[in-house]
């Protein structure tokens, strides 16, 4: 049985659920899109090829394996995007917490089927309760979640998480301090949508973040989060960079991080205060609205 440990975002990477680009699909029908990004990019005829999700993932994986970091994936169903894994499962402390997300996206879990057998504390989120891991972040003695209440996660199909997956959480983890923020959500404007709490905000480092404050519907939780890692700590991003999913890069250490490698100023500034940045392509894949976050499930952290 894998003994999983996952408490914050940052502590050194041993094991992880990597998505696999494997017959992703293709260019999905307008119709078929689920995310303003997606739609934008099957608009302009400017989505991915298969070609170019190989390739990125490919540089991906190849970080990881130079770090020793033991690397699971998805069992393959054709015709399927499984890239981002992220959403279909995540960790916290000892427990792999099996989420009900978009029925689009269903198929997705039951690929995990054989490292679910290998996994000794699962827990199954009640049918009420939505949460996708893009909106999970831990922090130690605090679980941050990204949110819609009721009148958004009725209204907006990016709106992914909802207010009873706080009261779950803080059910299932009574001795974590359960967070929700609020997010802006927009099913047409990808400049204007957080779909997850990692596409406007993630801890980097040992007690350093990153924030898009245009991301939170309520300027109180923008200023929680200033007030918890002080503003030095912070590294303040604009909207084109959230567009661009500044914010989603990956933590295999409090020192190391991958970033896209078209990250100019991000990954200037992440140099200038000390970390190691791994840069890769993944430009393309971004154009789906996920990137190095959305790609992977951390299993263990030291």
């Amino acid at each position: 049985m894998l003994s999983l440990n996952v408490n914050n975002e940052t502590s050194r990477l041993l094991a992880v659920v990597l998505g696999i680009p494997d017959d992703f699909g293709g260019t999905p029908l307008l119709s078929d899109c689920y995310d303003p990004k997606s739609r934008e990019h099957v608009e302009k005829g400017t989505f991915p090829t298969q070609s170019n999700v190989t390739k990125e993932m490919k540089a991906l994986l190849e970080v990881f394996l130079t770090y020793g970091v033991t690397v699971y994936r998805p069992q393959n169903i054709v015709g399927l995007n499984q890239i981002f894994s992220r959403d279909i499962g995540f960790v916290i402390d000892n427990k792999f917490v099996l989420p009900n997300i978009i029925s689009e996206r269903t198929q997705e879990v039951h690929a995990l089927n054989d490292l679910h057998q290998q996994i000794e504390h699962l827990v199954k989120t009640p049918q009420h309760c939505r949460v996708e891991g893009g909106d999970v972040m831990l922090n130690n003695d605090y679980v941050f979640v990204g949110y819609s209440e009721e009148s958004d996660f009725n209204t907006f199909q990016v709106a992914r998480t909802n207010s009873v997956a706080l009261e779950f959480l803080q059910a299932e983890f009574p001795h974590k301090k359960i967070k929700g923020f609020e997010l802006n959500k927009s099913d047409t404007n990808p400049k204007e949508n957080a779909l997850h709490l990692d596409c406007c905000f993630q801890p980097i480092g040992r007690h350093s973040a990153l924030l898009y404050e245009g991301g939170f519907k309520h300027q109180s939780d923008v200023d929680f989060l200033v007030d918890f890692y002080k503003k030095e700590n912070i590294i303040f991003l604009n909207q084109e960079e959230m567009y661009h999913m500044n914010s989603n890069i990956f933590s295999i250490s409090p020192t190391v991080v991958i970033s896209e490698m078209g990250f100019l100023r991000l990954n200037n500034e992440l140099r200038k205060r000390g970390f190691t940045v791994e840069e890769v392509p993944y430009s393309e894949i971004a154009k789906m609205e996920g990137l190095l976050r959305c790609s992977t499930l951390p299993l263990i952290r030291k």
